[in-house]
């Protein structure tokens, strides 16, 4: 029965390769990975497949592909499962549930959720609703941009509120986020974000202190009636920090923490959540409390910590979808280490050498993985362009290393 299941994955990046190793790791299965442009993650691979449609973005293109990867595969599958690996891919899913639903199994949740959850703003407010702690926030407008009164102090964190819509805009100096230290810098930064073409809300929040090992990411997978059955909590102990790719991961010891299990499966399941969801999250010492940024409506890029650890992702949706089980919650308890940097980076690089030397630890104990890093798909070209995807990082961080704050 499995191996007549399809999961088509949109993207073509290491997200859509952790979880189409993901697949493969637990049912010996090949997905079909579609995408814009051919990323080196993805080619020449024995587990994945991949299809290149320049303009996959436009609906037209979007259902017309799709609608022939059914028709060319219907005699050989009889399960398709379409997963995402950005937003603008979630957003066309949604928007078109009821065509696609006619030929693919879509684990996701309805369209006002899903804008509600992925703008910052309304997002904010849900977790005022409730009680999940999240930082002091302020939203900027076109109509307050000249009269900002922001109630903390420096320095603060900004953010769109819509990173899909910031996606679509450029201007000198765009950042993915910023740390800005003055009002009249704030004001700048906002002016060049709005005049950019921007037109959606921004977020200025008090800025949490701490180093990358304060920040938290938790993966989870809530069922078809809503119901969460697996949550996998990570500690990140190294990030990126250039300008548009800051807080992406590069190493995370997978953990677990009950009362973050209890919160959030408690919000998850209030508001009938479906699929998977990955939230971030950083420690505040100031007031011992760990507070959410931000959820994203699918696995996140780093997302094979969570298999890697023992929790494979494509497990919790074949049992779901495909055997119909109805399993208890699963919360992760392992620890594994999980890198996408080299390892003399991270010795170099990690800012907190007690959570550096546990790491050091699960490398001696060879329980640390790479999501590219595959024995199965080990080719001379995959050794080669994997080599060169995490060598690029001894040159990112010592152009950006991290900021060590006190």
């Amino acid at each position: 029965m499995i191996n007549e299941v399809l999961p088509v994955i949109l993207g073509t990046d290491a997200n859509a390769y952790g979880l189409a190793r993901s697949f493969n790791d637990e049912y010996g299965i090949k997905s079909l990975a579609l995408g814009k442009a051919a990323l080196r993650e993805t080619r020449e691979s024995k587990i994945i497949d991949v299809e290149i449609h320049q303009n996959l973005t436009d609906e037209k293109v979007f259902l017309d592909t799709l609608l022939s990867v059914y028709e060319r595969n219907k005699d050989k599958y009889k399960k398709f499962i379409l997963l995402s690996c950005a937003e603008w891919y979630t957003d066309l899913i949604v928007n078109n549930r009821e065509t696609l639903s006619k030929y693919f199994i879509l684990p996701f949740m309805d369209k006002d959720l899903k804008n509600q959850l992925e703008d910052k703003e309304s997002f904010y407010a849900m977790c005022e609703e409730y009680g999940l702690d999240y930082p002091g926030t302020y939203i900027i407008t076109k109509e307050n941009i000249n009269d900002i009164n922001i109630p903390f102090d420096f320095p603060v964190a900004l953010k769109p509120a819509s990173s899909t819509e910031y996606s679509k805009v450029n201007f000198e100096g765009k950042e993915k986020s910023y740390k800005i230290y003055s009002k009249e810098k704030l004001e700048k930064v906002a002016k060049d974000i709005f005049n950019s073409g921007y037109n959606h809300h921004i977020i200025v929040q008090d800025f949490i202190p701490g180093n990358d090992d304060t920040m938290w990411v938790l993966n989870c997978y809530s069922d078809k009636n809503g119901k969460v059955k697996m949550m996998c909590l990570g500690r990140c102990i190294l990030e990126e920090h250039t300008p548009y790719g800051i807080g992406n991961y590069k190493a995370i010891i997978s953990d677990s923490n009950n009362e973050i299990y209890e919160k959030i499966k408690s919000f998850l399941e209030k508001i009938n959540y479906v699929g998977f969801s990955n939230f971030d999250l950083k420690y505040d010492y100031r007031d011992n409390k760990y507070k959410l940024f931000e959820i994203n409506v699918r696995q996140g890029r780093s997302s094979y910590f969570t298999t890697a650890a023992g929790l494979n992702l494509s497990r919790f949706l074949i049992e779901d979808y495909i055997l119909n089980k109805n399993n208890e919650t699963v919360y992760n308890t392992n620890k594994h280490l999980w890198l996408a940097a080299p390892i003399p980076v991270l010795r170099k690089y990690a800012p907190n050498k007690a959570v550096l030397n546990e790491a050091l630890n699960l490398i001696k104990e060879n329980k640390y993985s790479y999501t590219l890093k595959n024995p199965k798909d080990n080719s001379l070209y995959r050794r080669f362009w994997n080599f060169v995807i995490y060598f690029k990082d001894y040159k990112r961080f010592k152009q950006y290393p991290p900021e060590i704050r006190k």
